[in-house]
């Protein structure tokens, strides 16, 4: 199976979406290398950042279920580097 590392950025304006957003991120729990999130109080905002080593597809599916979620955004940037499992 080939993955490819990723970094998943969201940006998070209603908190109110928070548990479905934690549950799409406990799904791809296997995949998620770490996380870091920060709470930018001055705008209200939360910014979130995942690193992932996961098959593309399911990174993409993923940053769109979450990006589809009311007022919360996602891109995602990936490296070059894929892995051959």
């Amino acid at each position: 199976m080939e993955t490819r590392v990723a970094l998943l950025s969201i940006i998070v304006s209603d908190t109110g979406q928070t548990a479905k957003l934690n549950e799409y991120l406990h799904e791809a729990g296997p995949y998620i290398i770490g996380r870091m999130g920060i709470p930018y109080r001055k705008l209200g905002i939360n910014i979130i950042s995942v690193a992932m080593d996961a098959p593309q597809d399911l990174i993409s599916a993923l940053s769109g279920k979450i990006g589809n979620l009311e007022g919360i955004s996602s891109k995602v940037v990936y490296s070059s580097v894929i892995s051959k499992e």
